[in-house]
Formats: structure tokens, C-alpha cells, sequence
């Protein structure tokens, strides 16, 4: 059985450095279901590649807000 992956970019405008970045990307990643994370803080956009059968957005931006970085609406 071949999971599918969603893609999803969202805006967190509170990242501003390298350490935003790891946090991130080690909240997000620690998530049942994520594929691959990445946090850019020149663009303060995450981008996420999940399996929509094991986590939703919902789940990824609650880790986000989770670590101090919630996403813009």
C-alpha cells in the first residue's frame, strides 16, 4: 500500500534565525505522518510533506504554535 503525500506551505512570521529553523523542523518532523520539513526564515515559510492519513494541517500548525511559532491565517 503506497501512502499518499500532500504537500502544505505555510506562513509563520515569527521565524527569524537558524535556531527558529531547527525548532521547527524538529517539532513538525517528530509528528506521526510527516515526511519532510522545511523551515526558511528569508521566506517565513514552512513546508511540509505529510501523509493526510496519519496527521492534518491542523496538527502541524497546533506543534508549530506548540513551539512559539504559529502560523498566519
Amino acid at each position: 500500500m503506497s501512502a499518499t503525500i500532500e504537500q502544505a506551505t505555510l506562513a509563520a512570521p515569527d521565524i527569524s534565525c537558524g535556531h527558529c529553523v531547527v525548532t521547527i523542523r524538529e517539532a513538525v518532523a517528530a509528528l506521526d505522518g510527516v515526511d519532510a520539513v522545511e523551515a526558511n526564515a528569508e521566506t517565513k515559510q514552512v513546508v511540509v510533506a505529510f501523509d493526510p492519513g496519519r496527521t492534518t494541517v491542523a496538527s502541524i500548525a497546533a506543534a508549530l504554535a506548540e513551539v512559539g511559532y504559529p502560523i498566519a491565517r
